[in-house]
């Protein structure tokens, strides 16, 4: 057991849940079902990774490090290899349970992890692979959220073309305050709001049944829409009978009126997609999960950025006396740190999800819990920006001083570690403070592993 926790490096392990749970944030959403999805298919093929790095490094580490469990023989090369296909097949299935672009992110990932381990690693391109693949893991994390935002759909909706509508306890109550308000405007002084009220009937017959048309005795042509009603038919008798497929009172911009229920609120245009109003998903439901992907984009960069230094300072891990590479390295911290330290707008980056709610629905941006959490979002966010820069920071330091291989060792571990802090910060920055702390506690497990089996 010990052999195969330090082939999968173990301890890296809590390095991976904050990719998804990051993306989750950068859309403005709660975490959900497929992205606790996400988070089994990302620690999947990142073990999957580990197991194929050490096969394809079998050779190297012979030399190396011979301590590493291949070289040893308490791993065999043919069952490192076969994990490193299984882990991949099941990180592919759970990424196909949370839907098809889930699935299309996720082959993307496990392509750059197996192209990484078994080719261009040695090559210019390396880091810069390794760092598309984290870039990737985060953006699983914000296509499977976006996916999964609100669950089954709801009933059908008059007027929405068979699409779903799912208003929260908010929305119906402030659409039952405002129905009767509405129908006034929209009515005018001829016909009532609701049953409650009685139109003027003097000189008209009793009432006929709905959806019949007033004889001509009436003010009415049988046949023929009613004089003054500007082309609307009119069934008299006690509250307004409209048949709520042919009449378009005046006012209502083709909503329909039903008795003693006002006027219906106009249907926003989803083009097709389930709408479910909430913190921003409403917006993920009517964008789509690609338009997650793109509104992820920044802080998978970010991650990705990170990812490519660090990656830079291990190629010298093991024979030391590079002092460029944890320089470097140390100067990109510093400006990640920076950014990521940056709070978006609103918790979201501007043209993300959050205009799009407002431009399927009209309604500004949500409040309540959500609006809380972003308030809180950009002191945190420097906060564990902060933190970040000081894992990664410090090591990086004394192994640009004294480049030996120990110390380099140390500021790749380092490097790995400091990813926890930089997710929370990301997912901060994105209005998610309780996913951030709940990221963060994360550290005090990797730290423990560490210190039994080695990150790198």
């Amino acid at each position: 057991m010990r052999a195969w926790a330090e082939l999968l490096r173990v301890s890296a392990l809590f390095t991976v849940p904050g990719d998804a749970l990051a993306g989750a944030a950068a859309l403005g959403v709660r975490p959900n079902r497929s992205t606790a999805l996400a988070v089994g298919a990302s620690l999947c093929l990142y073990e999957a990774g580990m197991a194929l790095n050490d096969w394809a490094d079998r050779e190297e580490d012979a030399i190396d490090r011979p301590h590493r469990p291949i070289p040893s023989g308490r791993v065999s090369p043919t069952a490192a290899l076969a994990a490193a296909g299984a882990l991949t097949v099941a990180g592919l299935a759970l990424a196909a349970r949370a839907g098809r672009p889930s699935l299309a992110v996720g082959t993307a990932l496990a392509a750059t992890v197996w192209s990484y381990d078994l080719h261009l690693k040695h090559t210019a391109a390396g880091p810069a692979a390794m760092g598309a693949a984290r870039a990737l893991d985060l953006l699983l994390g914000a296509t499977a959220t976006a996916g999964g935002v609100g669950g089954a759909a709801g009933p059908k909706s008059a007027g929405t073309g068979g699409r779903s509508l799912t208003l929260g306890a908010g929305d119906r109550a402030s659409s039952a305050q405002e129905a009767p308000r509405r129908a006034a405007r929209g009515l005018g002084g001829g016909v009532a709001a609701s049953t409650s009220r009685t139109p003027r009937t003097a000189g008209r017959p009793e009432p006929h049944a709905w959806g019949s048309v007033p004889p001509a005795s009436a003010g009415g042509v049988p046949g023929r829409t009613s004089p003054g009603t500007g082309g609307r038919a009119v069934v008299p008798g006690p509250g307004p009978a409209y048949p709520p497929s042919s009449v378009t009172p005046r006012g209502t911009a083709g909503r329909t009126v039903a008795p003693g229920r006002g006027i219906a609120p106009k249907p926003p245009r989803t083009g097709g997609r389930s709408l479910t109003a909430g913190a921003g998903a409403g917006a993920v439901r009517a964008a789509g999960p690609w338009a997650g992907l793109r509104t992820a984009l920044p802080s998978a960069t970010l991650l990705g950025a990170h990812t490519v230094a660090v990656t830079t300072v291990s190629r010298r891990e093991a024979q030391g006396g590079s002092t460029a590479a944890p320089l470097a390295a140390l100067v990109a911290t510093g400006v990640l740190g920076a950014l990521a330290g940056r709070s978006a707008a609103g918790g979201v980056p501007r043209g993300g999800v959050r205009d799009a709610l407002r431009r399927a629905t009209g309604a500004g941006r949500p409040t309540g819990p959500a609006s809380a959490g972003q308030q809180a979002g950009p002191a945190l966010a420097g906060a564990l920006a902060l933190v970040y820069a000081g894992t990664a920071g410090r090591p990086l330091l004394h192994a640009a001083l004294n480049p030996s291989p120990p110390l380099t060792q140390r500021a790749v571990g380092g490097g790995i570690r400091a990813m926890i802090p930089l997710q929370a910060a990301l997912a901060a920055r994105g209005g998610a403070a309780g996913v951030a702390l709940g990221v963060m506690g994360l550290v005090p497990l990797a730290r423990t592993f560490a210190r039994k089996v080695s990150p790198t």
